[in-house]
């Protein structure tokens, strides 16, 4: 009996203990508790950013797609990172974040956030969904009840439907065509169509070959932009790439004065006749390739429609609605100069001599073109004397011209002379310093009492070329309780350095800002540095001013992206000011 009753002691212990290995409910005690596996923290930042920290414990990973964060508009939503490639039997292939995740909520969100998030453990448990909610602290500022115009063009591509948006962008691309910005695209297009005689209606295809190219190219750097979040600005400035078109500018222009005629290989050429004879006026496809370098041309302009554009692509990774709108935008860019010189041609004289006058007018403009592409990378005064001497080779020519048309002796030689005195106004000029093509003498005049020159707007501003720099300021000012002003700048950049002399260069605009702490932010080189700086506030590219409160937070609302004059910048910091 005594042996019988160790036989089923045995067999009931083998028995449990197998149970025990097997059952599944004594297996879940193996498993973090899902706040153990997933810990996670939230702490106010000095800028006044918000950072979110999870600790993910080793072989527990937390999905991208199931974070949500109730309670901030798309402009506040943190953007997430770049997972790893994961696959699993619950959601298939995904993207998870393993080890650490660390997020920030911009400055000037504030209220309460509820964010979501769901993991898993690699040994096969799927957690619940968990949530948490964070105070941000305080109310939202009365700035930030409305929306920055990049804010709100981005707001209407979420909202509005595709035709609704395309339209929009359409005619804010009919408003852009006037902006200096795109002014030099005229000479081009113009040289192509009436300086080769072309007739109405090869003048359009022509035209709109180059305006369909123009648009193709300025939509896919700004879908590229958004999506890579590059300082694509900068690599679109580089000496080497605008030295290269600036040569193919003067390369087309020589034709024009007669020197030689751009041919292509003969083979080409003749296949090329025989396909299209009977159709004078220029190439489809030169047409279409000097499109694509306007492109690159317009794409480094920032403006606020290319900003929300931009800002749209990022948040909701929609490249295909982005780069219809962006490439409606360019259509739109491109269409006053396409009827300027079309339509336009027809009330033009019947072609006679006054044709090889006109290849000599779009001669000079492509030479002028030349000029305005390698400004950002030539010194101020250098320009300004290279200038001059354009000028004074327009006054030769002006007064030649003169002598051999008598008809319009009585109107080009008053221009000739005009010209060859303003000509040599820029050269003196340059000499001593100058700057500025409309006040070439006023380096000579700009002088203090003791004789030393002025101080310039530029000293007025603390450069900053890190985020740790950044960073330290920013501290500094909200210790103080004071207002801080983000310049984003590039040497590169001809709007910042307009507004430098226009708008920051006006007496009474420096002194309303007094107190106010100026951060010139130098985003010239593609750094890692400048990069952060860049995304520090998700600003797409200079020139962009931001207000930072006295609390350190964003007045995103007053945000101003592109050049603005003086008027429209201290009515936009007045309101800034008043909102405290």
């Amino acid at each position: 009996m005594s042996r019988l009753m160790v036989f089923f002691f045995l067999l009931l212990t083998g028995l449990s203990q197998a149970y025990a290995s097997d059952n599944p409910f004594e297996q879940k005690a193996d498993f973090l508790p899902a706040n153990k596996a997933f810990v996670f923290t939230s702490e106010p930042l000095p800028s006044g950013e918000t950072r979110l920290h999870w600790q993910i414990t080793d072989q527990y990973y937390l999905y991208k797609k199931r974070f949500k964060f109730d309670g901030l508009d798309a402009a506040q939503t943190p953007v997430l990172p770049q997972g790893q490639e994961h696959s699993d039997e619950f959601f298939g292939a995904t993207q998870v974040y393993r080890n650490s995740l660390e997020l920030l909520i911009p400055a000037g969100a504030s209220g309460q956030v509820k964010v979501s998030w769901q993991g898993c453990a690699d040994a096969g448990l799927c957690y619940p969904p968990q949530s948490q909610t964070v105070d941000l602290g305080g109310t939202q500022p009365a700035a930030e009840q409305g929306q920055a115009q990049d804010q709100s063009l981005a707001s209407s591509l979420q909202q509005r439907s595709l035709g609704w948006s395309l339209l929009l962008f359409f005619g804010l691309g009919l408003l852009l065509a006037f902006t200096p910005c795109s002014l030099p695209m005229l000479p081009i297009l113009a040289g192509l169509v009436v300086g080769s005689g072309a007739s109405p209606g090869r003048g359009f295809a022509v035209a709109g070959s180059y305006v369909l190219s123009m648009a193709l190219v300025y939509a896919s750097l700004g879908v590229l932009a958004a999506l890579l979040g590059a300082n694509l600005q900068a690599l679109l400035q580089q000496p080497w790439l605008l030295g290269s078109f600036a040569a193919l500018f003067v390369l087309l222009a020589l034709p024009m004065f007669g020197f030689f005629e751009l041919q292509l290989p003969g083979a080409l050429r003749d296949r090329l006749e025989s396909a299209g004879r009977g159709r004078k006026g220029g190439s489809l496809i030169g047409a279409g390739v000097l499109g694509a370098l306007s492109g690159l041309l317009v794409g480094p302009c920032m403006t606020a429609p290319l900003a929300g554009a931009l800002l749209y692509i990022a948040q909701s990774g929609n490249a295909v609605q982005g780069g219809l709108v962006l490439f409606t935008l360019g259509v739109g860019i491109g269409m006053p100069l396409l009827l300027l010189v079309t339509v336009g041609s027809r009330f033009l004289p019947k072609p006679g001599a006054w044709m090889n006058l006109m290849k000599g007018l779009f001669g000079f403009l492509f030479l002028g073109t030349a000029l305005l592409l390698v400004r950002p990378v030539l010194d101020e005064s250098l320009w300004l004397a290279l200038w001059g001497v354009l000028l004074l080779i327009v006054a030769g020519s002006l007064w030649q011209q003169a002598q051999q048309f008598l008809r319009v002796k009585a109107l080009f030689a008053p221009l000739g002379l005009l010209a060859g005195l303003w000509g040599s106004l820029m050269l003196i000029g340059a000499a001593g310093g100058s700057t500025d093509p409309w006040q070439p003498l006023q380096v000579y005049t700009a002088k203090t009492v003791a004789g030393s020159p002025s101080q310039t707007a530029h000293d007025a501003f603390i450069t900053v070329n890190t985020p740790a720099d950044l960073e330290r300021e920013l501290a500094a000012a909200k210790a103080q309780g004071q207002w801080v002003m983000l310049d984003y700048y590039a040497d590169w950049c001809v709007s910042c350095k307009v507004m430098e002399k226009k708008v920051f260069g006006q007496p009474h605009v420096m002194q309303a800002l007094n107190g106010v702490r100026l951060l010139r932010l130098d985003v010239t080189d593609d750094t890692v540095a400048s990069r952060d700086l860049l995304s520090r506030y998700q600003v797409p590219g200079p020139p962009t001013f931001i207000w930072i409160g006295p609390n350190g937070i964003e007045r995103r609302a007053q945000r101003i992206t592109g050049e603005v004059n003086a008027e429209t910048f201290l009515n936009n910091w007045q309101a800034t000011r008043e909102l405290l």
